[in-house]
């Protein structure tokens, strides 16, 4: 009973963070824009967070795996709403600059890339506890929440803004993130007694674990063709006179999309092998991608968006699976740090790329290559999968036979 309450409340300060942040994504821009008369500055916060979940294989190596409970996850929570908060503050005495935006973008990715994966990891310890396979279930859920939040934040950001909550926005986001800290609180360490002198890099923790890489390389694909949906379909709208029709078609089926997944990915994943899975899934995610370049009206991205966001979250638990099932303590935190840095890393790499080969070769047909590319990388992932299984089948028969 007392893991499931932990695990609620990580869960419910998770939630309430995230969806701070999606509204509050709407209000930034707009603050920086207001306060310093240049577009250049609006993306520097976000822009300067990047940097230190990129390095963090590096700096955080050993400073990830301090935030081993709720008290430290709550101390990192601190450090974060300060660098929030720092904005509103600066902007509400007129003091804001491009250094100060910088500044505080620098600290929130340092607070980012120790706090994603050590909630990540004690949601997984908790879940340890609390049952089999509830672990994948909770890192599951969180994942949902996300999407929920990704769905219905930017929405909600865009009237209250509208209503002229702006900067009080930025202030709500500090406070949900102390609040989120304070949740953690009631979670406890679940440390060792005996702990090994060196601290596992990711590299190291890959060592015997080529499935968890596998993942990452369909996931980190998708990461890095993402671009395609977000930007290809704004682009897209753009061009045919219909501006943010397409892409909000396509985020809203994949929102509805996401939510199913949710739901359903633990029954599937308990099913199918964990690599063949998100493989299959990742290729059906891409199919869905090239329909949408294909038959580009808004009905299409609309469903085609939902089938993928129902694939990839089967996927990402799938992934999460091998990660849960295959580590714990120092080794399961130190894989879900690698795993964020792929998933920033390959996003950002997609992000610079996309705009210039979207104005090279057109929104539809980056579709259709995004979707293909994604597709044939999990196809191959999935055949070497089937390739050393029959492989090792043989073996074993032969073994027998001798």
């Amino acid at each position: 009973m007392k893991a499931r309450f932990e695990a609620l409340a990580l869960l419910a300060g998770s939630g309430t963070a995230d969806f701070a942040m999606r509204i509050t994504q709407v209000a930034l821009p707009l603050v920086i824009l207001r306060e310093t008369g240049s577009v250049a500055a609006t993306g520097l916060v976000g822009g300067a967070s990047g940097i230190p979940v990129l390095l963090s294989p590096w700096w955080a190596r050993k400073a990830r795996q301090w935030v081993d409970s709720g008290p430290r996850l709550a101390l990192v929570a601190l450090v974060t709403a300060i660098a929030l908060a720092s904005v509103p503050a600066a902007a509400g005495l007129g003091l804001l600059t491009p250094e100060l935006l910088v500044f505080s973008g620098l600290l929130l990715g340092c607070g980012t890339a120790l706090a994603d994966p050590g909630r990540s990891a004690l949601l997984a310890d908790t879940g340890d506890r609390w049952g089999p396979d509830r672990a994948v279930l909770l890192l599951t859920w969180q994942d949902g929440l996300r999407r929920v939040g990704m769905l219905i934040g930017p929405t909600v950001g865009a009237l209250a803004v509208s209503a002229g909550f702006t900067n009080r926005l930025l202030w709500i986001e500090a406070v949900a993130v102390v609040g989120a800290g304070l949740l953690a609180c009631t979670v406890p360490a679940q440390r060792v007694v005996v702990r090994t002198v060196e601290v596992p890099s990711i590299r190291g923790s890959l060592k015997g674990r080529p499935e968890v890489l596998y993942g990452w390389l369909i996931r980190g694909t998708g990461c890095v063709t993402w671009f395609a949906f977000t930007l290809g379909l704004s682009v897209l709208g753009e061009q045919r006179g219909r501006p943010g029709i397409y892409l909000a078609a396509g985020m809203t089926g994949y929102g509805v999309g996401s939510l199913i997944g949710t739901a359903i990915s633990l029954a599937v994943v308990r099913r199918i092998p964990p690599v063949a899975c998100a493989a299959i899934a990742w290729s059906w995610s891409g199919l869905c991608w090239i329909a949408m370049g294909l038959w580009s009206t808004p009905a299409v991205v609309a469903v085609a968006g939902a089938f993928s966001g129902v694939t990839v979250v089967v996927g990402i638990a799938a992934i999460s699976v091998i990660i849960t099932r295959s580590s714990a303590g120092a080794e399961r935190r130190t894989l879900l740090s690698g795993q964020a840095v792929v998933v920033s890393a390959s996003s950002s790499a997609g992000l610079l790329i996309g705009g210039p080969i979207i104005a090279t070769v057109g929104a539809q047909v980056t579709l259709v290559g995004a979707g293909t590319l994604t597709a044939l990388i999990a196809g191959l992932v999935l055949l070497r999968c089937q390739t050393a299984l029959h492989a090792r089948d043989r073996d074993h028969h032969v073994g027998r036979a001798a």
